[in-house]
């Protein structure tokens, strides 16, 4: 018995220190400026190379909330940010730069970029001062009937999103190596033909969004350089179309471009060319044929399982014109635990037989009670990974 028990201590020794130690960290010294230093702890270990490390204890930032308010849908949210952390990854290589939300742009700095420009009148109607008629947005002159103003005068700009990225400098210091800002644009203009009527809505054609965002990211970057400690810092602004507030999948990202330290002015754009796209839709099949097909084998083989049942839904992420990751959500109505279990190991069967290795594809598994399974098989992963939620 005594023998057993060393037997098993020794092998609790042994996975304790084989396990990663993911509550050490690197006590650092974030330098603020020439005078003063401030204390900051930097975790060794990132979860994935697809996220920067960040600063401890977490500095929100001055504009936080903001964008909940500004963008049309949660989807628009959270891509929005993540894809202003993937862009940034072009630049500022996640093993060399830590990530800090943005400090240099308040929120009352943020809601007076976000408006129009102001007349006279509407300055005083508005009850604000000329040094706040800072807006990027286009006037609305007061000219004509209201449909035709805001038929020719759309809101561009929806939010300005700022991240901080620091870099370590001597003596383990970190200081300020980038500033990062993303800037959300319409697809869509929604206004009113008269005060508390009906909302209407109006395409703004790709090609004036991203002329008007630029012209925009230009004073940015003017407004930027005259900030206290942004005049030798690199730049890069980043472009994104946010989708109607119907829509069930993100907009993206299409352009960034660099600004030197010391620079003010922008040169050249890159294209980024990412996009989400809705499984099953038209939409998908037009653009997708070969992925569509695809998609709708896997989910006649899901529905075969229960008849009748048509509840398949799949949210897709292209890169290059090239299917990357692909999110399926299947609702389904359960009576039993078993029953749950069995259905989850048939669709993990269908996930192996019908996507290849190089797509990421999960799927979630829910029912009235809540989350019933998870699947997810990463890129070039042999075996998935399967949890069902007790």
């Amino acid at each position: 018995m005594r023998k057993l028990s060393i037997i098993a201590l020794s092998f609790v020794l042994l996975l304790t220190a084989c396990a990663p130690n993911f509550q050490k960290q690197e006590e650092v010294v974030q330098k603020t400026d020439e005078s003063k230093k401030e204390k900051a702890i930097i975790p060794k270990y990132k979860i994935s190379e697809k996220y920067y490390r960040t600063i401890i204890p977490f500095e929100p930032s001055k504009a936080r909330g903001l964008v909940v308010n500004n963008l049309n849908t949660r989807y628009d949210i959270s891509e929005f940010e993540t894809g202003l952390m993937r862009l940034a990854q072009n630049t500022f290589d996640p093993d060399k730069y830590v990530f800090k939300e943005g400090q240099n742009l308040d929120r009352k700095t943020v809601q007076l970029w976000l408006n129009r420009k102001f007349t006279s009148e509407q300055l005083k109607e508005e009850n604000l001062s000329e040094e706040e008629n800072i807006g990027l947005n286009p006037l609305d002159d007061g000219k004509g009937d209201i449909k035709e103003r805001n038929n020719r005068n759309p809101i561009y700009l929806a939010h300005i999103l700022e991240h901080d990225y620091l870099e370590k400098g001597e003596n383990e210091t970190y200081h300020l190596g980038g500033v990062v800002i993303g800037l959300a644009l319409n697809s869509v203009h929604y206004y009113q033909k008269e005060q508390f009527g009906a909302t209407f809505e109006k395409k703004i054609p790709h090609e004036e969004l991203e002329r008007e965002g630029k012209k925009i990211a230009e004073e940015v970057v003017k407004r930027l350089r005259k900030m206290d400690g942004l005049k030798d810092v690199p730049i890069m602004i980043g472009l994104f179309e946010q989708e109607s507030r119907t829509s069930v999948v993100p907009g993206n990202f299409f352009a960034y471009t660099n600004v030197a330290e010391g620079s003010s002015s922008i040169g050249e754009w890159e294209k980024v060319n990412e996009d989400y796209m809705l499984f099953p839709s038209p939409e998908a099949e037009e653009k997708h044929r070969e992925d569509w097909t695809m998609f709708q084998n896997f989910k006649q083989d899901v529905e075969e399982y229960f008849p009748n049942f048509n509840g398949v839904i799949g949210k897709a992420f292209y890169a290059e014109g090239q299917l990357q990751e692909l999110n399926i959500n299947i609702p389904i109505q359960f009576y039993g635990k078993a029953e749950a279990v069995g259905f989850s190991q048939y669709v993990t069967g269908l996930v192996m037989e019908h996507f290849p290795d190089y797509i990421s594809v999960s799927v979630s598994i829910t029912s009235v009670n809540g989350p019933e399974a998870l699947i997810v098989r990463k890129a070039e992963q042999d075996e998935p990974f399967v949890h069902i939620y007790e």
